[in-house]
């Protein structure tokens, strides 16, 4: 039995000899492990334990059982949400952007010194030239009363000596910016800045270090490590420096007499703060690098590394120079992007070799997104055909209209980049000429951009002069550039909406309904809005003897009020016997001052906290008017009706439909409607008043009969005119009373409301297919 039970042994043995190490291992950190812990939790005295035992009472239980019990007031508890009925609701504001809750920053902010004399010359040539890379862009002038240029914010502050002038500017950027920058740039209105690198020096220093940077000078009679930054080359200041200086502003204005800017803020942060100016920071690349330029230096013969390399140069003497610089540096840093393409699509080629799929991988053009891949017959991306022309899609479903605007600039772009390709890449041997243009196709591919194929006839000349027409197909590409945010003014979401809602008789019937849906979507959630009702009269209607057509809505109204206590329903009586709604807008406009938010809406509108929000942040007073698109349900009688539930799957509901409100024939986003708008008054007067100006007597007459808000604002407006689809808006059919009186285009656009309200093209047809059906039999 002995020999049986050795050789299973060594069986054993031999299968567990190559996990031996691993057991070992094991063993051996479990064994040190549980050492460890004894040592740790020992039962040595410790003070921190003996102290828990002693504010707990007696030494009854051992220390572990004491933390143990210790324990348990560490466990989360969750408290439940509970607001009290009795206080007032209290709705919380958000801000228009994350950053504002974050308390982030801008990087850069720049300070142009100016006087009167050179505010209309070299102050715009700045503006032009820099003012569109910078989030914001300040002047600031001695005098008072210098007439402004249009898109330019200019301080005035009443005194040209330089220690007043550069210590009130000081204090304004503190004052009103100090919060919101971390660094702050001063230049002079004769200074050319290449704002791009600047941009990009800026956003690699450090804001938590006070830096004075700059082109450094030293002050006469002062040593070497007296310096300042000379105002001509500009010079950055940062957050933390300037805040640090603000307290000694007014001991410096009194104390240092100089008759320059710079060289007065030099010796005020060296004896205030023993801080001066420096050309170069932590390492060459952080190096503020400037050009001195010679009278009657030419910018184009400029070769030099010193100005090919220059953040700012200095002294320009006219607006034409500093124009003549932007063109030079714009072309500068043009060649250095068309340099950094090329080697980036000579990498991708090497690279794309390595790959799995070989240079077959490579999309057109190199280093751009691929082609959209559409999954199914509803993604694909449709061609447009065009002429020299004509193009075959138009807007309005003509099937011809003609290429006129931009469009036609930009087909004319195309069809230039195509001859002036071609050249380049068969030149000398081959020169092409246009004859026509065959045939055009473009689509928009959100990936990429504005895809051209066209289909060229030339004239091919070669070198011995032979000539030969020539038909090519040529693909061109514009792809998109980089995204960039438009500066827009701040608004906020706790301006007061004043709703408006005109009524005329025949629209009585369905105020109510209105009334429930204001109910619902405002009053609950105590949004800030009120309502105005104006009822509209007509000569026979509501006089002695006849009935009143709005009792109805009248006796709602007083319901609400009931129901609410403290919120009260105005409304206006006007009679009329064609009333427009420009009219009516007058007549309530007067009513109400000039800083009031205004939603004209419709008896069929249902405003809610999404929509009024949407309201409040795209109608900007002075910048912009907004009109949403509503969604329109199609005619029940035509559209299929949503089965319920539980007879099967429902059917997929078109973009905008809302299930929840009723939408399940589906719709449509009715943009030939626009009667619904969000604007300020103030911006409505201001239209209304150019109207008045730029008509007279019997023709003002006539364009209000046939103009609605929206028009006014198009025509005699220099607002942005936003109009976007607003899915929170969604009416139920109903047929629009197009009034004779409206002028062409908008009768043409209430009739085609209604045509296309009617149905989807599926529906429509199908309803036609039973009718011929009906008919047959």
């Amino acid at each position: 039995m002995a020999g049986p039970t050795a050789m299973r042994l060594s069986s054993v043995l031999a299968l567990l000899r190559p996990a031996l190490p691993l057991i070992l291992g094991l063993s051996l950190g479990c064994s040190l492990s549980l050492l460890r812990v004894s040592w740790i939790q020992g039962e040595g005295d410790d003070p921190c334990l003996e102290a828990v035992g002693e504010a707990g009472g007696p030494q009854s239980l051992d220390s572990r059982t004491q933390l143990d019990q210790s324990d348990e007031d560490f466990k989360p508890r969750i408290v439940p949400y509970y607001r009290d009925p009795n206080k007032p609701y209290k709705k919380v504001l958000r801000t228009r952007y994350i950053q504002t809750e974050l308390g982030s920053r801008e990087r850069l902010l720049v300070a142009v010194l100016t006087s009167r004399a050179t505010l209309s010359t070299l102050a715009v040539a700045v503006n032009r030239t820099v003012a569109h890379h910078f989030p914001r862009l300040l002047y600031f002038t001695g005098q008072r009363g210098a007439r402004t240029p249009a898109g330019m914010q200019v301080v005035s502050h009443g005194d040209e000596r330089p220690a007043w002038l550069m210590s009130e500017t000081l204090r304004h950027l503190h004052t009103h910016f100090g919060a919101d920058y971390d660094w702050f740039f001063i230049m002079q209105d004769d200074t050319y800045v290449q704002a791009p690198r600047l941009a990009a020096l800026a956003g690699h220093l450090s804001i938590n270090q006070d830096l004075y940077l700059g082109r450094a000078e030293e002050f006469i009679g002062a040593g070497e490590q007296a310096r300042y930054c000379h105002g001509g080359f500009g010079y950055l200041l940062s957050r933390s420096l300037l805040l640090r200086l603000r307290p000694h502003l007014d001991g410096c204005r009194g104390d240092i007499l100089s008759a320059r800017p710079d060289e007065w803020l030099g010796r005020c942060l060296i004896d205030s703060l023993g801080i001066g100016c420096v050309s170069q920071h932590q390492n060459p690349g952080q190096q503020y690098r400037s050009f001195e330029l010679a009278k009657n230096r030419d910018p184009e013969t400029e070769r030099s590394l010193a100005f090919l390399s220059a953040f700012a140069v200095h002294p320009v003497s006219e607006g034409t120079l500093m124009y003549r610089l932007h063109k030079r540096f714009s072309a500068l840093e043009l060649e250095r992007a068309y340099s950094e393409i090329e080697q980036l699509q000579a990498q991708i080629r090497n690279l794309t070799a390595l790959t799995p799929e070989g240079e077959a991988g490579l999309s057109w053009p190199l280093g751009l997104p691929a082609p959209f891949t559409p999954h199914s017959r509803f993604e694909v991306l449709g061609w447009d055909y065009f002429t020299e022309q004509h193009t075959f899609s138009c807007v309005d479903g003509a099937p011809k209209c003609p290429l006129q605007g931009a469009s036609r600039a930009d087909v004319g772009d195309a069809v230039e980049t195509a001859l002036e390709q071609l050249n380049r890449r068969y030149q000398p041997r081959l020169r092409f000429q246009k004859q026509r243009l065959l045939n055009g196709y473009r689509r928009f591919d959100p990936a990429r951009g504005m895809e051209y194929t066209l289909d060229l006839l030339l004239e091919a000349v070669t070198q011995r002069g032979h000539r030969r027409a020539l038909a090519r197909r040529v693909s061109l590409l514009r792809p998109l550039s980089r995204v960039e945010i438009l500066p827009m003014p701040y608004v906020t979401e706790a301006t007061r909406v004043q709703l408006v809602l005109p009524l005329q008789a025949a629209e009585a019937a369905a105020a109510p309904a209105f009334l429930e849906a204001f109910a619902a979507g405002v009053l609950e959630p105590r949004e800030h809005a009120l309502l105005t009702l104006l009822l509209v009269y007509g000569p026979r209607e509501g006089g002695r003897g006849a009935p009143d057509p709005f009792v109805g809505v009248k006796a709602a109204a007083a319901e609400l009020e009931r129901r609410y206590p403290g919120m009260r329903l105005a409304w206006l009586a006007v009679r009329a016997e064609a009333p427009s709604q420009v009219r009516l807008m007058d007549v309530v406009s007067k009513k109400h001052p000039v800083d009031t938010l205004f939603f004209l809406a419709t008896v069929w509108t249902r405003p809610g906290p999404e929509v009024l929000n949407r309201c409040r942040m795209n109608a900007i007073s002075g910048w912009q008017a907004f009109f949403p698109v509503h969604f329109q349900e199609f005619n029940p009688a035509l559209a299929p009706q949503r089965p319920p539930p539980g007879a099967g799957p429902d059917p997929p509901s078109p973009p905008g439909a809302d299930p929840a409100r009723g939408a399940a024939g589906g719709g449509r986003f009715d943009r030939q409607a626009s009667a619904e708008g969000c604007f300020y008054n103030a911006d409505y007067l201001a239209a209304r008043a150019r109207l008045a100006a730029d008509l007279a007597g019997q023709e003002e007459e006539e364009a209000l009969e046939g103009l609605e808000v929206m028009d006014v604002f198009l025509r005699f407006s220099g607002l942005h005119l936003f109009r976007a689809v607003e899915p929170g808006l969604v009416q139920k059919f109903s047929l629009r009373d197009c009034s004779p009186r409206l002028s062409e285009e908008l009768y043409h656009r209430c009739r085609l409301s209604n045509l296309e309200g009617l149905g989807g093209r599926a529906q429509l047809a199908m309803a036609l297919f039973e009718q011929e059906q009906a008919n047959s039999t």
